[in-house]
């Protein structure tokens, strides 16, 4: 017996409308809907082995939205299997005009920003496997992390993100 859990079994998101959020989750990310209650929930996983990832709890349409930089979920990230799979990802993106907030190499990974309808945070993201890590501590926010290891469709908007950055 172990006090640590096994992993993240899911994530509750609030949503204006489930119906809605549930729609645009499979659009966008292809999840997979387990169960779904007009007017209540959606239960739902990139992962079909598992009952839910995330489930999509309605609060209606008179919720007051995510306020920026306020405690809580600043965002939940999909894995994707292969680099490639994310520049799919990134295309679909694009073709379905969902906006991209930003676009970050975290030098083990590079993940994509963006929101779902109702402004909650969402990550898509690849990560070398951890055979390939540079190193095991500071890996993300350390001096020398690794950099500039996932070329895609996204140098330009990466390129021009670093130079409004500056």
């Amino acid at each position: 017996m172990s006090y640590k859990p096994k992993f993240l079994g899911h994530v509750n998101l609030f949503v204006r409308n489930a119906e809605r959020s549930q729609q645009w989750y499979e659009d966008i990310l292809g999840l997979h809907t387990y169960d779904f209650k007009p007017g209540r929930a959606a239960f739902m996983s990139a992962d079909i082995e598992q009952s839910h990832e995330v489930a999509l709890i309605e609060v209606g349409e008179e919720a007051p939205g995510i306020q920026n930089r306020q405690v809580g979920l600043n965002h939940m990230a999909w894995m994707m299997e292969s680099l490639d799979d994310l520049k799919e990802m990134y295309h679909r993106l694009k073709e379905k005009n969902v906006p991209i907030g930003h676009i970050s190499d975290h030098g083990i990974s590079i993940g994509i920003y963006f929101n779902d309808p109702d402004g909650n945070g969402i990550e898509v993201s690849y990560e070398l496997p951890r055979s390939q890590w540079n190193r095991e501590e500071n890996i993300f926010m350390g001096e020398g992390r690794m950099s500039g290891q996932f070329p895609g469709p996204w140098d330009e908007e990466m390129a021009a993100q670093q130079a409004a950055a500056r």
